[in-house]
């Protein structure tokens, strides 16, 4: 039996998987964020342990023989948060977490104190990243920084508390801005550029490679053995990327979830920073992955209906599972900033072309194409070094809307697959590196591919309307970034 935990943001999930592959049980608890100022976001990183603790209590409590069963555990986690510890491994302030803006001038610093960033780490300095973080607290909280001993992701600060080892793997580890992404270590040269060295760092280690034991602690509490494998686990995209099967170099999906990921595996290192592409190393050995990003895309329609004080489902109802041309209204989906292809903190959203003949449906579709077009953003980002994506999975909470689905196809010009995944993708990810960890099992054994429930081929005459809605849209975030953002 193999247990899989995600730390998300909005909440913790666990899943017990059968050797079999099949999803036993499932348990979350829910996290709480904090915006102390604007463009702050923060997290207390004892509550990811608490909401961890407690959610695989849950399953102790509901499955107390399979869970006792459990001999390997993964860990997923959202990416980049500075969890920076103290020399007695407590934290010294709240977790920055990885949708916080406050550091956009300290990624233009960091690139002046490195210019090689770009090439050794494959990315743009970004105020998601973790780097600029640090050089944020150096600067407006010297004194905290003074006392930090380590900095840590939110998952690996699970992982310590779980095992009392300090150690991180290479897929969230690149997204830290201090990674030689293309060498898999830790580089000191960016190291240095954030006032920091190698022992501020944990031990690396591929995805799937042994990195702790549970504390005999907890293996008692929970009723499991004595030698439970802690893997090294995965940051949130990666993970659900092992949960999809995608460790072929070529594949590719697109997760509709809070935020939206374009997500393709590699076999090299293929930065393409100058588009704002994030390229990481993968879970396992010897692959990488290229990631484009966008900060609103389920988030987008979350917002509509909580402005409208309406459900998502009764929003989407009226239209149907097609339309058959664009919405006369335009949307930005930048609520929260964006990444890809702009690495702009500051942009912000709108609709534009409301006239008093525009209805509720309008809007609602204006959002679905606003994230569509931001996705063919994406699209045209990941294209810039490699062969053009021909078709991709569709995942996350946006992919359960059959009408998106057809919008995406349309949009971007590829047949898009909606699969058998659910809202646990990234901890079944997990639950699957903890398998490789403790059996030592080949990746393509444990990491299949799920059933596609459904296929959905662009058509030719939507296609063509939308090819020349994109082209006005484009327009909309050159025009209006002086006056919005």
């Amino acid at each position: 039996m193999f247990l899989g935990l995600d730390v998300g943001t909005s909440g913790v999930k666990a899943v017990l998987e059968d050797e079999a592959g099949a999803l036993i049980a499932s348990a979350g608890r829910p996290l709480a964020l904090s915006h102390p100022q604007p463009l702050w976001s923060e997290q207390n990183p004892d509550h990811w342990v608490e909401a961890v603790i407690g959610a695989v209590d849950d399953l102790a409590r509901a499955r107390p023989r399979e869970t006792a069963a459990v001999s390997g555990i993964g860990l997923s986690g959202q990416m980049h948060g500075a969890t920076l510890l103290n020399r007695d491994g407590r934290p010294l302030r709240p977790a920055i977490l990885w949708n916080d803006g406050r550091s956009q001038a300290e990624c233009a610093e960091l690139e002046r104190r490195c210019p090689e960033l770009h090439a050794i780490a494959g990315n743009l300095a970004m105020p998601g990243f973790t780097a600029p973080k640090l050089v944020w607290v150096a600067k407006h909280e010297p004194r905290i920084f003074a006392e930090v001993a380590k900095v840590l992701l939110p998952k690996a600060y699970v992982r310590y508390r779980l095992s009392g080892e300090m150690v991180e793997d290479m897929s969230d580890a690149a997204g830290t801005l201090w990674l030689d992404v293309g060498a898999r270590r830790w580089s000191e040269k960016l190291l240095a550029a954030t006032g920091l060295g190698l022992d501020h760092m944990p031990r690396l280690v591929e995805g799937n490679e042994r990195s702790a034991v549970l504390s005999p602690e907890l293996a008692r509490r929970w009723g499991m053995g004595a030698d439970v494998v802690i893997a090294g686990g995965a940051g949130d995209n990666a993970a659900s990327a092992i949960g999809l099967g995608a460790i072929t170099p070529g594949d590719a999906f697109l997760s509709l979830g809070t935020s939206g990921v374009l997500f393709r595996v590699t076999d090299r290192f293929a930065p393409v920073p100058e588009a704002a592409v994030h390229a990481f190393c993968h879970a396992l050995g010897g692959l990488w992955h290229q990631m484009g990003v966008m900060l609103s895309a389920a988030a987008s329609l979350a917002w509509l209906a909580r402005i409208l004080e309406t459900p998502e489902a009764a929003l989407l109802a009226p239209l149907g599972i097609s339309v058959e041309r664009p919405s006369p209204v335009q949307f930005l989906p930048y609520l929260d900033g964006e990444r890809t292809p702009h690495n702009d903190a500051h942009a912000a959203g709108a609709l534009v072309g409301l006239r008093s003949a525009a209805g509720r449906a309008d809007l609602v579709q204006a959002v679905l194409e606003g994230v569509a077009f931001a996705s063919r953003d994406m699209f045209a980002a990941l294209a810039r070094s490699a062969q053009p994506i021909t078709e991709l999975d569709l995942v996350g909470g946006g992919s359960r809307s059959l009408l998106w689905a057809q919008i995406m196809a349309d949009v971007l010009g590829v047949t898009v697959h909606r699969v058998e995944e659910g809202e646990v993708g990234a901890a079944i990810g997990a639950s699957r590196l903890g398998r490789l960890a403790a059996t030592g099992e080949a990746p393509a054994d444990v990491c299949r591919k799920p059933q596609r429930l459904q296929s959905f081929e662009p058509r030719a005459p939507q296609r063509a309307a939308y090819d020349d809605a994109y082209a006005q849209w484009r327009k909309l975030y050159p025009a209006l970034k002086e006056c919005i953002s």
